[in-house]
């Protein structure tokens, strides 16, 4: 019993293991990383213009590449391959421009021809759409839907833009900011792996490489998935004689390659022309070919043609598209996939980002 006493008080003055602190380096590792974000988010925010700019003139740069290389590799100047490349790109921008124009010109004027119909269909849901309303709304619940009306996804879709000389002078530095990255491509890209210590050079070199692939396969491939959309649409629509079916086909499969939007975007065009001309099973199959196309394009066409280049998981995808949508509206959506993906393939190749790569990945 006396041994027993002696242990148990030996026990006593043995003071209890406490919890070992965690260390405070850890936690501000952890507040630098939000400063940081939260620094990066505002730049992104006010810097809107500036570096929606430069993003763009990047893509097309990245696009009009191969074109200036084969120029170049015909004895070609490089200087005068880009101003070529960019005179090109250009034109086909005008006559697309100018093409849509006159159809769109044509289309207004050919509008009074089924406008009755038209007419008594709109008047028909709206009466409908008065039935729905309670009889004891008051002015303030009308004010308050209005006011939630004004803040939907059109101000969304809007942003970003603001007037049409900011947007004309912004879109006046695209063509010369591409023509100096062309020119310059091999320097700025020497330049910049310069910037880094030698033993990060061989590691920055590579990551420029893969997002300048990556970029040219993002932009050829929606070009060449929104050509296969708008050409089984046009088909579809010349079936059903929808009024100026080649011209709303197309139109209706590159809106269908805007994201978060594109399926509400690409329904609007055909069914607005069909409304009044063709009938209701007609519409309802014009809604049904665009669904399908869309989710034909989501789920087998994106995954061929970009899937091993992006390799983004669908929720970083829908996240990415909320977040820049919210900082730059429809432009941050356009450009929303190409920089996240940027982002994933510089994350992949640094060894202390290497997790967020992983989250972001398959």
């Amino acid at each position: 019993m006396a041994d027993d006493e002696i242990q148990f008080e030996r026990e006593e003055l043995i003071p209890p293991t406490l919890p070992e602190p965690r260390p405070k380096g850890r936690r501000l590792h952890w507040s630098l990383n939000i400063i940081g974000i939260a620094g990066v988010l505002a730049l992104c925010y006010y810097g809107e213009a500036i570096l929606a700019v430069m993003l763009i003139s990047v893509l097309l740069a990245f696009v009009l590449a191969p074109v200036v290389d084969f120029l170049s590799w015909l004895h070609l100047p490089r200087g005068l391959g880009a101003f070529v490349a960019i005179v090109l790109l250009l034109t086909a921008i005008m006559t697309i421009v100018y093409y849509s124009y006159n159809k769109a010109v044509v289309l207004v004027q050919d509008l009074p021809k089924y406008t009755t119909r038209l007419r008594e269909d709109v008047m028909r849901f709206s009466k409908q759409a008065e039935s729905l309303e309670t009889l004891g709304e008051g002015s303030e619940e009308k004010d308050v839907i209005k006011v939630r009306a004004a803040t939907g996804p059109s101000d969304l879709l809007t942003r970003g833009f603001g007037s049409a000389g900011t947007l004309l002078l912004a879109c006046s530095f695209v063509p010369f900011l591409t023509f100096f990255m062309l020119t310059w491509q091999q320097h700025v890209r020497s330049a910049t792996v310069m910037l880094f210590p030698l033993e990060s050079r061989n590691t920055v070199y590579v990551t420029l490489g893969l997002i300048s692939a990556m970029v040219r396969s993002f932009m050829v491939g929606n070009v060449l998935i929104g050509l296969a959309l708008g050409a089984v649409s046009t088909l579809i629509f010349g079936l059903l004689h929808l009024p100026f079916f080649y011209f709303v086909g197309f139109i209706s499969g590159f809106l269908s390659l805007v994201p978060y939007m594109g399926l509400l975007l690409a329904i609007v065009p055909p069914v607005f022309v069909g409304l009044g001309h063709v009938e209701v099973t007609d519409l309802l199959t014009i809604v049904v070919t665009v669904l399908g196309l869309h989710m034909i394009a989501l789920n087998v066409l994106y995954p061929k043609f970009l899937g091993n280049r992006l390799q983004l998981n669908p929720l970083a995808v829908t996240m990415s598209l909320l977040v820049w949508g919210s900082l730059w509206g429809a432009m941050g959506l356009l450009l929303a996939i190409p920089i996240t993906g940027a982002m994933k393939i510089v994350f992949d190749h640094v060894e202390s980002l290497k997790p967020y790569g992983a989250w972001l990945g398959e």
